[in-house]
């Protein structure tokens, strides 16, 4: 039997291979991929669409791309790596010099093996990326240089999947699908995204849970441009990205800082004694700076382990599959579910005997603990979650003010709800 992250690691080695962008046939493709695990509402933007302050671009597409000597030898090849390709590329069809070809191509000094990832969105140009070893390898003298792609009116492609919940208040996790053959940036990200749906469809949660797979930037502006009438829906939400590295886990608060996704992932974080980094907002980074620009300022924090330029491999062939591992992408997706848990519960409760302490004993609730390893703490919890049952405090507030662990305070908060002492 396969677990979690043998299967995570199963479809990040079938997304791989794609070559993805803001727009274009690659996007479709790994939604397809992604629809046959969750079930997707795929949305199609024409380009010219007006989204906040942005417009959508014309659609890019790509059939093929070499570099090839003087004898014919193919020395970059698009076939072999979606990263060969400066993404956007306009479409060429030369043979320059190598002398004039230089100026259009991409390296890595530092790291002479490895292919950089690099692109050119909203100026054209065209490019080619490579090792910095077969550049040094190529003599003076002229090349064959050809890009089979197409810059056209077309649509910038997203999707979202949704599991309902009790309440139409929404938790959105959002993750980009825009980069090519990068596997922990971000492939590693969506596979988490996609196996955290189908954790939370086991159950009803309370909240209802939005997820987003879109091209990062423009995919989220377009998004927040067309849900700006319903956005005061999402109550909190979270960023996936870079969730498949050996590094430990980061957690990037949102703008607000206290905003209660914050609070939850701090303590999980903490709870759960896991090596973990804490760092505050900056307006860099993923999607989470467009959820929380100041005209939406939602509570959206980001969850990755290394995060985005943290690494040497980051935006090189180096992000490989060879670089993200099933145990680091199954800790993440523990780590999203340990959090959701606390979300969902997260209650305020008002105590309904607030003058002295009710008489558990007598409503059989001392007695409903007998032979519980832990029934001095769940006692001692019950009494913490009537004291702070003030309609001000919830759930989480009476764990870090108590220490004890949030799943007791919540076992202790249902049993004093079934015996008619709290109201939420």
């Amino acid at each position: 039997m396969t677990t979690a992250g043998e299967e995570m690691y199963a479809l990040v080695e079938r997304l791989y291979p794609l070559c993805r962008s803001i727009t274009g046939d690659g996007v479709r493709a790994t939604l397809d991929i992604v629809g046959e695990y969750v079930p997707l509402q795929t949305h199609e933007v024409p380009t010219g669409t007006q989204v906040l302050d942005w417009t959508v671009p014309q659609e890019w597409n790509i059939r093929g791309a070499h570099i090839a000597d003087s004898a014919g030898r193919r020395v970059v090849d698009f076939a072999a790596s979606s990263l060969h390709v400066l993404g956007y590329s306009v479409p060429v069809s030369a043979t320059l010099p190598l002398s004039e070809l230089r100026a259009h191509l991409h390296t890595l000094p530092d790291h002479p093996a490895w292919v950089p990832y690099r692109t050119s969105y909203y100026k054209p140009e065209w490019g080619f990326c490579l090792a910095q070893e077969t550049l040094d390898a190529m003599p003076d003298g002229e090349y064959e240089v050809r890009i089979d792609s197409t810059l056209a009116d077309g649509h910038l492609t997203y999707a979202e999947h949704v599991v309902p919940g009790q309440v139409p208040d929404e938790v959105i996790v959002s993750s980009h699908v825009c980069h090519p053959s990068l596997a922990n940036d971000n492939l590693a990200g969506i596979a988490v995204a996609v196996f955290l749906a189908r954790a939370l469809a086991e159950r009803t949660p309370y909240y209802t849970y939005r997820f987003i797979f879109a091209p990062g930037t423009i995919g989220a502006i377009t998004w927040l441009a067309r849900n700006a009438a319903r956005v005061e829906r999402v109550k909190h939400g979270l960023v996936l990205a870079c969730a498949g590295d050996p590094g430990r886990l980061t957690y990037k608060q949102s703008r607000r800082g206290d905003a209660e996704i914050d609070r939850v992932l701090r303590h999980v974080l903490a709870a759960s004694e896991r090596p973990h980094h804490i760092t505050e907002f900056t307006p860099y980074g993923y999607d989470e700076r467009q959820f929380c620009s100041p005209g939406f300022d939602l509570g959206v924090g980001s969850l990755s382990r290394t995060p985005y330029s943290g690494y040497p491999e980051y935006h090189t062939s180096a992000d490989n599959l060879d670089f993200v591992s099933p145990e680091a992408m199954a800790d993440t997706l523990s780590v999203c579910r340990e959090a959701f848990a606390v979300l969902d519960r997260n209650r305020h409760y008002v105590n309904l005997s607030p003058y002295g302490e009710p008489q558990l004993g007598r409503r059989g609730l001392y007695d409903a603990l007998g032979g519980r390893s832990d029934t001095k703490q769940a006692q001692l919890a019950m009494l913490w979650v009537l004291n702070l049952s003030d309609g001000e405090h919830a759930l989480l507030d009476v764990a870090e003010r108590s220490g004890l662990p949030f799943d007791t305070v919540a076992a202790a908060a249902d049993a004093l709800h079934g015996a008619g002492l709290i109201k939420a």
